[in-house]
């Protein structure tokens, strides 16, 4: 019989401790994302594997707000973000801090997710679309590489929330080792 771990005793990092930690070398962007549950999500993804920063752009809501909170618990409060109206302007703003940024998304050329393998001391930045309509076109096509999750059922995507735990686990496993 396996005894269940309490949270008291996960030794997890205090936000404070949080703040000092060591980074892996991802930023996390959501193009248009509409759901406050699935934000909330990627806080909370974002801050279980200590990503480096999050960008919210367009439609995407900001904290504070209990809706992402319900997702988030507490996430929103020790992941870093920025806001941005326009997508693009995020884009363009991490290439200029050098980050190769990657669409996920069903696009022509698009590496299949198990294929990609991130240069050693690259920084990436990781762009989310809209549960409907993806990652905007003028934003595939400024990123530099797009990147898709294989899918082998008879549907043709997964929930963007989903999407963000199964791409930055590979990241994890690619770049912590």
């Amino acid at each position: 019989m396996r005894r269940k771990i309490p949270n008291r005793e996960l030794k997890r990092l205090t936000p404070e401790q949080f703040l000092h930690s060591k980074r892996l070398p991802v930023v996390l962007v959501l193009d248009n994302v509409r759901s406050q549950h699935n934000i909330g999500s990627a806080f909370r993804t974002s801050d279980a594997f200590a990503l480096e920063h999050m960008c919210l752009c367009g439609i995407t809501a900001c904290p504070p707000s209990a809706e992402i909170h319900k997702s988030a618990l507490g996430a929103e409060d020790t992941m870093e973000w920025t806001y941005f109206p326009d997508t693009m302007d995020a884009v363009r703003l991490l290439k200029t801090k050098g980050y190769f940024v990657i669409a996920v998304e069903q696009a022509e050329e698009a590496l299949r997710l198990d294929a990609y393998v991130p240069r050693e001391g690259q920084k990436v930045a990781l762009v989310f679309g809209n549960e409907v309509k993806g990652v905007q076109q003028q934003v595939v096509d400024a990123c530099d590489a797009c990147i898709e999750i294989p899918q082998y059922g008879t549907k043709h995507s997964l929930n963007v929330s989903v999407s963000v735990g199964v791409v930055l686990w590979h990241f994890v496993l690619r770049l912590r080792g």
